[in-house]
């Protein structure tokens, strides 16, 4: 008889976080009195905005990795639409209608730094190279609140077998658009942008560390950070940049942006820890968006059997955001 052991991150399906909830790191408390304007995020907003159709769009949906699976719901789609941190365009969760502002084709993204094959390659080419699939993973923010989202993209993995890293790269940095002109949150004199985040390599090498291209079956919504994104299921939601143009190999760890707001809040690594409070918050729970429920909070999101090895040579390190 075949025996099915479940992974301590496995979450059942019906509790993945509805899609408009998962936009934004403040304004939680507003969460379920916004739920009705969830629905402006879908369809409806995109035809409002004049997008023309994703040149990708026959890739989806995907099909699904039941390596990739949880045991609680899926978040709902309007809710996680609607739900979102983006601070290129504010920092309410708000955000969904004036991301719309962002054009995403054409896009190109540049590979550079230690690899062997340096390019700048079109987005739609470069998704149409990788192996697509979808995973349903839970997404844990630093403000203590998380979803379940179904998102379609492809390991960084396939992307540094593409480029090749070289032995002296020893992380990966990621960066943002920059264009002030269209994101008005990059007008503010007080943020260090563009926003740039990093993994050191042997994180990014992880099969769970994902390039997000999709999002519920379709590709993503600008407000999820369309066109490119990152998804780091065991790190708190700050590390997943959003709208990447550039992909560097370097040799010494990046400075990321949060980290260089204020690092005694933000930090590179920033594990999940229900045992390590934020300066101004515990991380011991957290509110499940769509519900309204708080549960535990899992060690790395409930990763761990996965991904703590990676961390067993760097206890001396601030492991935890």
């Amino acid at each position: 008889m075949l025996i099915k052991s479940k992974r301590g991150w496995e979450l059942p399906e019906s509790a993945a976080t509805p899609e408009d909830v998962f936009f934004s790191r403040r304004g939680l408390i507003g969460a379920s009195a916004g739920l009705a304007a969830a629905t402006l995020a879908g369809p409806a907003l995109a035809q409002r905005a004049g997008q023309a159709p994703d040149p990708t769009a026959d890739l989806y949906p995907a099909k699904r990795n039941p390596a990739y699976t949880v045991e609680r719901p899926l978040t709902p789609e309007e809710i996680a639409s609607n739900y979102n941190n983006f601070y290129e365009f504010g920092t309410s969760k708000r955000v969904a209608s004036a991301a719309q502002a962002l054009p995403i084709r054409p896009w190109t993204v540049k590979i550079d730094g230690l690899v062997e094959k340096p390019q700048t390659i079109d987005i739609d080419a470069l998704i149409r190279k990788m192996p697509i699939e979808e995973r349903l993973y839970r997404f844990r923010c630093v403000e203590a609140w998380g979803m379940t989202v179904p998102w379609t993209g492809f390991p960084i993995k396939a992307l540094m077998d593409m480029v090749q890293p070289q032995g002296s790269a020893k992380y990966v940095r990621m960066e943002t658009f920059n264009d002030p002109k269209i994101a008005p949150g990059q007008r503010a004199p007080w943020y260090s942008w563009p926003y740039v985040e990093g993994l050191a390599i042997d994180e990014a090498a992880h099969d769970l560390a994902l390039l997000v291209t999709g999002v519920y079956g379709k590709p993503a919504a600008r407000q999820f950070g369309a066109p490119l994104r990152l998804i780091v299921p065991w790190k708190f939601g700050f590390k997943s940049v959003k709208s990447i143009v550039r992909i560097s190999f370097v040799a010494e760890k990046p400075a990321t942006f949060w980290e260089t707001m204020q690092a005694s809040e933000y930090g590179f690594w920033a594990n999940v820890n229900p045992a390590v409070a934020h300066p101004r918050w515990s991380q011991a729970t957290e509110e499940v968006i769509g519900v309204g429920n708080r549960i535990p909070t899992q060690l790395f999101n409930g990763y761990g059997a996965e991904v703590a090895d990676l961390y067993k040579d760097r206890q001396r390190e601030r492991l935890w955001a």
